[in-house]
C-alpha cells in the first residue's frame, strides 16, 4: 500500500472525529489550546488503537477468508464510506450545554467516531499490511486534523460539517473500489 492510499485512508477516517471537533469547538466555551488537545489526543488515539484490534481480529479470520480478501476489503471500505455519507446528511448539532470535554463524553466521542477504523484494520490484515505504520499515520492525522477541527468550529461553525463527512465517506469508497480493481486484474 503507498503512501499517499495511507494518507487518503486516514484522512477518510479522520472525517467523522473532525465533524465532532468541529461541533465541539462551537460548544467549547473560552477555548484555551488544552483543551483543542485533550480532544485531538483522544480521537487521535483511539483512531491509532481501532485499527490495532482490527487488525489482530482480522488475523485470526485471515486463513478461514483468503481467497475473499480483496472482495471483503472492497465490501467493508465500501460500507463504511457508504455509512458515513448516510451519517452525514444526519448530524445533530451539539447543545450549547453539552460539554464535550467532559471525560464521559470524550470517552464517548472517541470510541463512537473511531468504529469504522476497527473494520479498516480487519481490512489490512486481510490484505496482508503491517499494521505499525498505518496505525500511528492514522492516529497522527486524525490528531492534526481534529486540533484544527476544534479551532475551525470556534471560528466557523457547522457550515463545513456535512460536506466534510461526505467527502471522507467517498474516499474510503474509492479506494475500496481501487484495490478491488487492482486485484481483478492481477
Amino acid at each position: 500500500m503507498t503512501l499517499l492510499t495511507l494518507l487518503l485512508i486516514a484522512v477518510g477516517l479522520a472525517m467523522d472525529a473532525f465533524a465532532v471537533s468541529v461541533a465541539s469547538g462551537i460548544a467549547i466555551r473560552n477555548l484555551r489550546l488544552h483543551h483543542a488537545l485533550r480532544m485531538a489526543t483522544a480521537f487521535g488515539l483511539f483512531q491509532a488503537i481501532m485499527p490495532l484490534l482490527g487488525w489482530l481480529a482480522g488475523l485470526t479470520l485471515r486463513g478461514y477468508l483468503a481467497g475473499l480478501d480483496h472482495w471483503l476489503a472492497f465490501g467493508l471500505l465500501t460500507a463504511i464510506g457508504i455509512k458515513m455519507i448516510y451519517e452525514a446528511t444526519r448530524i445533530e448539532q451539539i447543545e450549547e450545554r453539552a460539554d464535550p470535554l467532559h471525560p464521559v463524553s470524550l470517552l464517548l466521542l472517541a470510541v463512537a467516531t473511531s468504529v469504522d477504523a476497527l473494520a479498516v484494520g480487519v481490512t489490512f490484515a486481510m490484505l496482508h499490511i503491517a499494521i505499525l505504520t498505518p496505525i500511528l499515520v492514522i492516529g497522527s492525522v486524525t490528531f492534526a486534523i481534529c486540533l484544527a477541527g476544534v479551532y475551525i468550529g470556534d471560528m466557523v461553525g457547522h457550515f463545513f460539517e456535512k460536506k466534510i463527512e461526505i467527502a471522507g465517506g467517498l474516499v474510503l469508497i474509492g479506494i475500496g473500489i481501487k484495490l478491488l480493481i487492482d486485484h481483478l486484474r492481477s
